[in-house]
């Protein structure tokens, strides 16, 4: 099947099966006499899966990690099972980091509802930010602030 035909089965564009092939996701496929790339019918549920992974969250340099252990024969379920969770795990510490953010947001809103006017003498400077910003240099000294890690494992 020609690559057209392939990005229609597998609902992919053209583009990236090209790209996926440049990196190795997709076997290169055989060569017809006019230079054309002719795919084997299994190239479309290798993309089905590649997209599917994709749509989880799964990175490609991932994805590629569970494409060898299944190329070479050897099952796939641990190491997905431990991509996931790492996943999960990155996911928690975002809600988290979200969640305070949003509560920060919400002191602020409320602050800016409660703001007297005549204290909104400058017209350079926001009352409301000049509060979060002595708040947060306050709290800054009490906390440290990292960004949770992401797990690069494979890339």
């Amino acid at each position: 099947m020609k690559i057209g035909e392939l990005a229609q089965h597998a609902r992919v564009s053209t583009k990236a099966i090209r790209y996926y092939e440049d990196i190795g996701l997709l076997p290169a496929p055989r060569r017809a006499p006019n230079g054309y790339r002719v795919y084997e019918k299994g190239s479309v549920d290798r993309l089905l899966f590649i997209r599917d992974a994709q749509a989880t969250g799964l990175t490609l340099a991932e994805i590629a990690s569970i494409l060898d252990l299944r190329d070479k024969g050897e099952t796939t379920c641990h190491h997905v099972l431990d991509l996931l969770e790492r996943h999960m795990h990155d996911l928690d510490a975002h809600i988290k980091a979200l969640k305070k953010t949003r509560r920060q947001l919400a002191e602020l809103a409320e602050h800016a509802r409660n703001l007297d006017p005549s204290k909104c003498t400058d017209p350079n400077r926001c009352q409301t930010i000049i509060h979060h910003e002595s708040v947060k240099g306050a709290t800054a000294s009490r906390h440290v602030h990292k960004r949770p890690a992401r797990h690069t494992h494979g890339a």
